[in-house]
This record gives structure tokens, sequence and C-alpha cells, in this order.
């Protein structure tokens, strides 16, 4: 039994050893054989080839007569007449040929010897899908045998590292190969209209298979460009690649969700198309300048919108077209693939411009961004003249405040513990904020190692929340203790106010020879506690709009959303210098408190000096 087991499996190799060759290869085996004394002929493979039906003459026409003369190379276009044909009128056949010497040397290149060639479809065949890389690659993985005219000097290196060359390599057989791409008989250079991979034909090419994509494509502004004869209209190797197509899961492809807008800016944000096409400009500028570019450049993998996402992949059409993803009337139902319910009030306005917080989508928002434009250096400079003109009274005159020996209690432990609170979350606030709006800078690289923009936008959250919790604690304490309504008080604005400051810029400047008497709580302080009001307050209904973005885009205009976004940068940068000029010198750089104020710490200053937050009323 196990005998006859063995008998029927290995039938199918006991009967193709079997097989016979033609009878005239008996008579051409007389001579072309080992000891026969002609060029030996191998006919190993030859009964189980695609030929195996065929006798010796059918292709060695002139071996009818014996002894036959000295004869031609056999000619494969007498029975291949379409496949010779197209080899011998490509410009890739030509070279095949003249290297080979002959229509058939050629064909062998690719095919295999002729007396062992098997059909395209056995996984034995040179021409297989499976074998073509290594096929192609004989010549093409060859720097010193491609031609110098091919840009591409290692095609087949770079498929290895697409998509289609991972599948083949893992052995796939649906895997685009070099034949699907390029064709097997008929290459032509890309320039040549009739070749697979001129441009007008790319999306035929790749249709093939991706057969969806590529009617998308042909409906969209840019295929109906390259049809109308706009041979600048990108077609699908213009944004996916040619040897280099990776799946857009893959960071390193050029349709990766971070990639995509630089793919897109390549034609979108060149001066010399966006001149020729009356394209709009700004596009690309403003994206990244909005969050969702600004986190694309931070973000590490983070999920945000980019271009694909807004205006689609292969069915990109004119914002005025119905169909649209950009259509007004789709706005809403596009950007709720992200923002669920966002309102149908995004179809108006210029939504780049708008979401970049540059100011140019609406008059509002451009008001704001020119105000703040004119108050910050206004408001900086004048900060720079009364405190260059105090220090340098102070250190060319050496007027200052004789300094007592003791001590004052200034700050309670829960005034200390609010300036600390605000001190940690305002510092944290302006860091993950600035990583934002300026990516790529060495300094905002923490935010890199510890998770990239995901990180940096859960830190300013948290920042936010501590602020907030800070302004409420500081509400609560004016309110209810003895010492905060004290403190309330004593900070109201009063008319002497207005009067101090060119009191004391007089003083400073030698005009006057009498001090200014100061109370504890001078125009000094005042100014820069209610900014702190002013701004967190501002801070905090900007970033407001800006964090719970779904609702604001249900109840507010884009506008509104626009100048939030516009107010809320302003603002920020108009408060840390503020910090930075006005606070920084009081509490640090004034003479009288240098090297530091400690009374943030100790909560204590000396009588007489102390500068910020210590003056006594000083009679003359």
């Amino acid at each position: 039994m196990k005998t006859l087991l063995l008998l029927l499996l290995l039938a199918p190799a006991l009967r193709a050893s079997a097989a016979k060759l033609p009878e005239e290869a008996e008579t051409c085996l007389a001579c072309h054989s080992k000891d026969g004394g002609a060029p030996l002929t191998k006919l190993d493979g030859y009964a189980r080839s695609a030929h195996a039906d065929l006798s010796c003459t059918s292709c060695h026409t002139q071996a009818g007569e014996q002894p036959h003369p000295k004869m031609t190379k056999p000619d494969c276009g007498t029975c291949h007449d379409g496949p010779a044909a197209g080899v011998a009128g490509s410009p890739h056949g030509a070279a095949l040929t003249a290297r080979a010497g002959s229509l058939s040397g050629a064909c062998k290149l690719c095919h295999g010897a002729p007396h062992a060639v098997v059909k395209k479809g056995d996984p034995k065949s040179p021409a297989a899908r499976v074998n073509q890389m290594a096929t192609c690659g004989s010549c093409h993985g060859d720097r010193t045998k491609t031609p110098e005219a091919i840009a591409n000097r290692e095609p087949v290196k770079s498929y290895l590292t697409t998509v289609h060359g991972a599948a083949a390599v893992h052995g796939s057989t649906r895997a685009a190969s070099c034949a699907d791409c390029h064709g097997a008989h008929e290459i032509r250079l890309g320039l040549d209209s009739r070749s697979r991979v001129n441009k007008a034909n790319i999306a035929d090419t790749c249709g093939r298979c991706h057969t969806s994509q590529a009617e998308q494509y042909r409906q969209s502004v840019h295929g109906k460009a390259l049809a109308g004869g706009m041979k600048e209209a990108p077609t699908c190797t213009d944004c996916h690649g040619e040897h280099t197509v990776r799946s857009p899961s893959d960071p390193t492809s050029s349709v990766s969700s971070g990639a995509v807008t630089n793919t897109c800016s390549n034609c979108h944000a060149s001066e010399k198309l966006i001149g020729q096409f009356k394209l709009p400009p700004g596009q690309v500028r403003s994206f990244r300048a909005s969050y969702h570019g600004l986190a694309a450049q931070n973000g590490k993998g983070l999920k945000v919108a980019n271009c694909a996402s807004c205006h689609g992949w292969h069915d990109i059409l004119p914002s005025a077209d119905p169909a649209s993803h950009v259509n007004p009337a789709n706005v809403s139902r596009t950007c709720g693939q992200c923002h669920a319910g966002a309102a149908l009030r995004l179809g108006t306005g210029k939504v780049h411009q708008a979401l970049s917080g540059s100011g140019e989508g609406s008059a509002a928002a451009n008001f704001f961004k020119v105000f703040y434009l004119l108050a910050i250096p206004m408001t900086l400079g004048g900060m720079l003249f009364h405190n260059l003109l105090d220090l340098a009274h102070k250190t060319l005159t050496g007027d200052l405040r004789p300094m007592r020996a003791e001590e004052e209690p200034m700050l309670t432990p829960s005034e200390r513990w609010q300036h600390a609170g605000l001190v940690v979350s305002f510092t944290l606030l302006a860091y993950s904020g600035f990583a934002l709006k300026f990516p790529g800078h060495f300094w905002g690289a923490p935010f890199e190692w510890l998770g990239g923009e995901e990180f940096r936008r859960q830190a300013h959250r948290a920042a936010a929340v501590l602020f907030v919790l800070v302004s409420a604690v500081h509400a609560a304490y004016l309110a209810v203790a003895v010492k905060g309504r004290q403190r309330l008080l004593a900070l109201l604005p009063a008319w002497r106010d207005l009067s101090d400051p060119p009191a004391v810029l007089a003083y400073n400047a030698g005009l006057s020879k009498k001090r200014p008497a100061m109370p504890r709580f001078s125009y000094i302080e005042k100014a820069e506690y209610w900014a702190l009001v002013w701004g967190s307050g501002v801070m905090l209904v900007t970033g407001a709009v800006l964090v719970f973005d779904t609702l604001s885009l249900k109840v507010l205009p884009l506008w509104a959303i626009e100048s939030a976004r516009v107010i809320h940068f302003m603002e920020a940068v108009l408060a840390c210098l503020a910090i930075l000029v006005w606070h920084g010198y009081w509490v640090a750089f004034d003479p009288e408190v240098y090297p530091l104020n400690w009374a943030w710490l100790t909560g204590k200053v000396r009588l007489g000096r102390g500068g910020h937050g210590a003056h006594h009323e000083e009679k003359p």
C-alpha cells in the first residue's frame, strides 16, 4: 500500500522525466552533443519548456538540410510578432538588441535560455512577477550598465523601499512589478507620449490596480487640468513618488499625514506656478501658521488635520463645485469629521487666513492685529524710557534711599503661595505657547523628548488650569480675607497716580530737585497689578475660545475665532515683555534692590529700601 501511494505521488515527476524530445532532436543531437563535434546544445529543460511542442526547425529554419549551412540567429518574431515589434520599436528594445547582437538575444536576456524558456506565469520564469526585480536588476541594479541619461541610477534599490517592493519581497503576486508600470516589450522613455510612464498616461497605468482612486483623480481639478494639456498639473507620481511609493501610514511617505503639506506646497507655495495659473497666494503660509499647521510640525505622529483632511486626496475639486469637500455647503461636514457638530457658519469667510490667526481673514481680526502692533512697542517703549531714566539717575548720582536695619513683613504666606502659583503657571504657559508658535527651535526640544505636540498641548492646558485656580484663589482672598480687602483698597487707582509719574520722571531727569513722596503701592505697582488682572481676563477668555473649539465653531462667527487667536498671541507677547521690562527691573535690576528683592521668598523687606512694593510715604 505504501509503495502504491509513493508511486502516485511521484507520477507527475516520472511523467515529466519521461517526456520525449522532438523526433528531430535525435538527428540534431548526433552533432550537437558532447561528442558530436558541433556546438553543444543543452536540452535538459526543453521537454518542460513553453516550446516543448515545437521541433528544432521551427526556430532553426535553416537546419532542414543535412549538413546545414552556418545559420543566422532564430527570429522570435516568427511566432511572437507582437512582442517582437514592440521590442524592435522601443528604445529599451533597441538597446537590448544592440547589447545582445540580435533580437533573439535580446529576448534571451529577459526570458532566459530559449531551450528552457517557460511561460511568464511560471514562478521559474525570469519574466515572472516575482522574478522581475532580479531580471531587470541584472542591468538596472548595476550602475555601470545604466545609461547616463537615466536619472534614477538605482531604480531596483529604490523600488525595494516602496510598498510595492516590500510586498513583492514577501511573495505577493499582486504587487506592482516593473512590467506593470513600464510595460514588458514596448518600454519607452517617460517623455514619449506612448510610454506608460508618460505623465499623461500615469493615471491609466496606476489605475490598472487602483481603479477607484484613478477615476476620482480623473474627475478632480488636477486630473481635468492635466487632461486639458496643463503639464504642470500633478499626477499620481508627483504626490506619491515614482520608485519611492510608500504607505500613507509610513512616516517617510510623501503622503503621510506629516508630509502632505510639504508635498502640496511644491506647487501651492511655488511663486512661479501661483503667478502662472493665478492660484490663491499664501495658502500654505497661512496653513502653517494655523494650529493645525503648527501642531503638525511638532506632531510626532499626532493626528492633526492636513491639506488632504479638508480638500480630499484624489477627489480634489474647486470650492465652487457642489461636490467639493470645501464647498460652503459641505465645510461643516468636512470639519465635523474632527469637530463634531461644527456650525454651518464655517462655510463663510477666509478659512485659511482665519485659522492662521494672521489677522488677514476679517476686518475685526486685522484691527486687533494693528492695535497690538502699535500698542506693544509704545507700551514697552514707555516702560523702557521710564526705567532706564530711573537706572541712569540712581547709577550716576548714587541717589539711593538709605538701607535701614529693621525688616517689615510685606507678603503674607498666602500671598507668597499665590505668587508662586502665578510664576509657575505663567512661565509654563508662555514656554509651551511659544513652543507651538515657533516650532523647531532648540529651546522647544524638551517637549520633543517628552512626547512632542501631544505633551506640549497637555502641559499648556495643565498650566492654564493652574492659572485659573490661582486666579480664583486670589479673587476669594481679596473678597474674604481682611488683609486681602486692605490690599485691594490700597491698589485701587487714585488721582495721584496721574500726577506721580510726571513728577518721578522730572526728578530722575534732573528737572526737579525734590524727590516725590511715594505710597507703599504707587503707580508702579498699580500699573503692573491691573495690567495683570486685565491680561489674565483677556487670556482666559480667548484661551477658552481656542480650547473649546468645537463649541466655538457652533456659536461664534469665524471672525470672532480668528480675533481670539490674534489677541491670545499678541497679548502673550505683551505680557511676557512687560514682565521682563517692568517687573524684572523693579524686583531685580533696580539698584535699590539689586540683585533681587527677596520678599517673594521671605515675605519681608527693609524699610527705606526695597523699591518695588516697599516705598513708604516720604516727607520732604
